[in-house]
């Protein structure tokens, strides 16, 4: 991970794209098995939304662009770059994958004791803790919190493949699990109410504002390791630190009230299809008692 040398011109890192055979590797698998699925439910007459499809390749994009584009390669330079490659996995890329329905489209997409044993899964006791609101909140809050103390992001930006095969998997385990039973409807077995959904997205944004604002207001560096790198390319790394902490404080309210209001519009879009059928039932009671 080396740092660009002083006088690099700022540019320099915003036009290079890595290539990282793992993650070009990874991202090719899912893209691929998201289109045979496509492929084998359209191949049974079926319907796949195409605006699933889109929201797949969006969530798809965004993990690309956050490590292979020039976020990756000013990421090993500046933590503002570090922080906004989480920002783009655990806040933007994961919701817009839970949106693609790839658990529906893995349901249809199979036949027989395949689908069986797969439906069985998912009301497991353990896939029922996993997609728990209060366990999944926790899990984001402690990956996302833990990750920051100091000796744990020295550890994580000093070695590439604990970044590569424990950080990077935990912040899109945790942040799918999180997004699951709050954003869309992707056979959610046990599926907490509307405004609950509206609750522990709202509640998300304390832990994410709060860390921002410490890393922000915080009176010394946290990270020796980006105070090094930061200086060799010529800034300031308290600068380097203060904005990353504005990204997390600032930025994190504005994406998270945009998934607050998405399941404040599916909620008020449940509550019509409710009240519509409470008057269809009543007029159906009507028309049966009256003379």
């Amino acid at each position: 991970m080396r740092p660009f040398a002083v006088g690099d011109p700022w540019t320099s890192g915003t036009s290079v794209w890595t290539f990282d055979l793992f993650i070009v590797i990874n991202l090719g698998l899912l893209i691929s098995l998201y289109l045979v699925g496509v492929t084998r439910v359209r191949g049974k007459s079926l319907t796949w939304p195409r605006l699933r499809t889109a929201s797949f390749f969006i969530g798809i994009g965004l993990l690309a662009f956050a490590y292979l584009g020039p976020f990756e390669t000013l990421a090993h330079t500046f933590f503002w770059a570090h922080m906004g490659q989480h920002l783009l996995v655990m806040m933007l890329a994961a919701p817009f994958i839970v949106l693609s329905n790839p658990v529906a489209l893995t349901v249809l997409a199979t036949q027989g004791r395949v689908r069986a044993r797969i439906v069985r899964a998912l009301r497991s006791p353990v896939a029922l803790l996993l997609i728990n609101p209060v366990f999944t909140w926790i899990l984001f809050v402690t990956v996302l919190v833990g990750s920051h103390v100091t000796p744990v992001m020295e550890w994580v930006i000093g070695d590439h493949d604990v970044m590569a095969f424990i950080e990077r998997p935990m912040y899109l385990i945790a942040a799918l699990l999180f997004y699951y039973p709050l954003v869309g409807n992707d056979m959610c077995a046990r599926r907490p109410k509307a405004a609950y959904r509206v609750l522990s997205l709202g509640l998300m944004m304390i832990p994410e504002t709060v860390l921002g604002a410490v890393i922000f207001l915080a009176p010394v560096t946290l990270y020796p390791t980006y105070v090094y790198t930061s200086s060799a390319a010529g800034w300031d790394p308290f600068f380097d630190q203060q904005l990353a902490g504005a990204l997390m404080w600032a930025l994190t309210m504005v994406i998270d009230s945009f998934w607050m209001m998405l399941a404040a519009v599916e909620w008020w879009k449940s509550e019509e299809r409710k009240t519509a059928r409470l008057e269809r039932a009543e007029q159906r009671e009507a028309e049966t008692s009256a003379p």
